[in-house]
């Protein structure tokens, strides 16, 4: 599940720059024209970066073997699933005014609509978003309420894929979109020691929460796939465009990725 802070995006801003400091390390060569199906997989993966985009995801594979992974393992074991579902709603209830803001942004007045009532019951009848009596009630959560999405319905092109370490996936214009997402959280404009502490235990919670939800998705890549760094990028090219064709068509929700738990 998306996780919306000033932290996060901060970090996805950073790794950014640490790719493109390495583009010097190599781009894939474009294909000669005198061979038309090379040309066309060339342009189809979107990914004239590979080679560095390839090296970040050995760095990001090895950072996560060694720390988010296991971090990740210890949570579930530790944590009982039940409870695990009750900070993975509190996280996403918490997102609740970045969600309603790009709803509004997307033209999706009913989407809108029902994030308002959501974070208002949730809030209250579900004791801080730990229980969500919303979707109990037939307003279930919706995919594709942020800025990176945002951006893919007004028009903007995804740009060159990006591997980033300790972030995975991604592409220019969905690394840009979280600085918008920045600018939408209230966390962002109100700065305390409380709301500053709650910020970072959200942004940490976050993460460990959404790598647990992987954890067995990414194994069954990596044990079954004869290329998982070609695997992901695909996965996460389909399930974008996907998000963004839902939302430009205000078509029926798609369901929360990993929404299912041991």
């Amino acid at each position: 599940m998306p996780v919306y802070d000033k932290s996060f995006p901060a970090l996805r801003a950073a790794t950014l720059l640490m790719a493109v400091a390495l583009l010097g390390s190599g781009c894939a060569t474009r294909p000669a024209a005198t061979d038309p199906e090379a040309v066309a997989d060339y342009q189809a993966d979107n990914d004239p970066l590979e080679p560095t985009n390839r090296f970040l995801y050995r760095v990001n594979d090895v950072l996560d073997t060694n720390v988010l992974k296991p971090v990740a393992q210890g949570y579930r074991y530790v944590v009982p699933g039940v409870v695990r579902r009750s900070l993975g709603n509190a996280l996403r209830n918490v997102a609740s005014p970045v969600v309603f803001a790009n709803d509004v942004l997307q033209g999706h007045p009913r989407y809108a609509a029902e994030t308002v009532t959501r974070f208002v019951v949730n809030s209250t009848v579900g004791v801080g978003g730990l229980f969500d009596v919303a979707d109990d009630l037939g307003l279930p959560p919706h995919r594709g309420a942020n800025f990176a999405t945002t951006l893919g319905v007004w028009g903007v092109g995804e740009g060159p894929f990006l591997f980033l370490p300790l972030l995975g996936p991604s592409n220019v214009r969905d690394t840009g979109g979280y600085a918008g997402n920045v600018l939408l959280d209230p966390f962002t404009w109100v700065s305390f020691g409380g709301v500053n502490a709650l910020a970072g235990s959200r942004f940490g919670v976050g993460a460990v929460d959404t790598r647990e939800q992987l954890l067995d998705p990414v194994d069954q890549v990596k044990r079954d796939s004869l290329d998982p760094y070609a695997t992901f990028r695909s996965a996460y090219r389909q399930s974008r465009a996907a998000e963004i064709e839902a939302a430009r068509q205000d078509g029926k929700p798609l369901p929360p990725p990993h929404s299912s738990m041991p």
